[in-house]
């Protein structure tokens, strides 16, 4: 058997260059955010504390699994697609995540939690698909039929606490 380490020596650096472009290009997007904004540094943490597990398009940070089959034990929500309320994320911050499993508790405190919690609020979601909002046209009032629950019972002049239990029980009529 004959080694080649004449080619093995010309494709290292090549391999390692091509690597590293690679590399330096995951998240080379940057921060979307305006220097002048309120959420700039905000998404500028974002980007340093929380872009290796989460993804958000705004920051160009690329931390999520892309595939189910290839999601690993850390991988974050993807912000693009899953929208967060200020408290939410605060919650999350402060108590690592809402499983309490992988992402580190207090991985940002005080006002840099505010900052990022103030950020992820406004940018995150924005790829989600918007779910058309059905208004209710019921005739208040009517009764469906469908309806179990203590306020049907009342509204059909029955019910009461008892009546859940099997028991039976007349109105009243005064």
């Amino acid at each position: 058997m004959t080694a080649h380490p004449p080619r093995l020596r010309t494709v290292a650096p090549l391999f390692a260059v091509l690597c590293a472009v690679g590399v330096g290009a995951c998240g080379s997007q940057g921060i979307q955010v305006p220097k002048s904004s309120a959420y700039y540094h905000g998404a500028a943490l974002f980007l340093q504390r929380c872009s290796g597990c989460h993804t958000l398009a705004t920051v160009g940070a690329l931390g999520s699994a892309t595939s189910i089959k290839d999601r690993l034990r850390t991988n974050g929500p993807n912000f693009n697609f899953r929208k967060e309320e200020y408290g939410q994320v605060l919650y999350a911050i402060r108590n690592g995540g809402f499983s309490g499993a992988i992402m580190p508790q207090n991985i940002v405190v005080g006002a840099q939690a505010r900052e990022v919690a103030e950020f992820l609020a406004k940018y995150s979601g924005l790829q989600a698909p918007k779910v058309p909002v059905i208004e209710n046209t019921s005739i208040e009032g009517a009764s469906t039929g469908a309806s179990t629950g203590p306020s049907a019972a009342s509204a059909t002049g029955g019910g009461s606490a008892s009546s859940a239990t099997g028991a039976s029980t007349k109105p009243t009529g005064k």
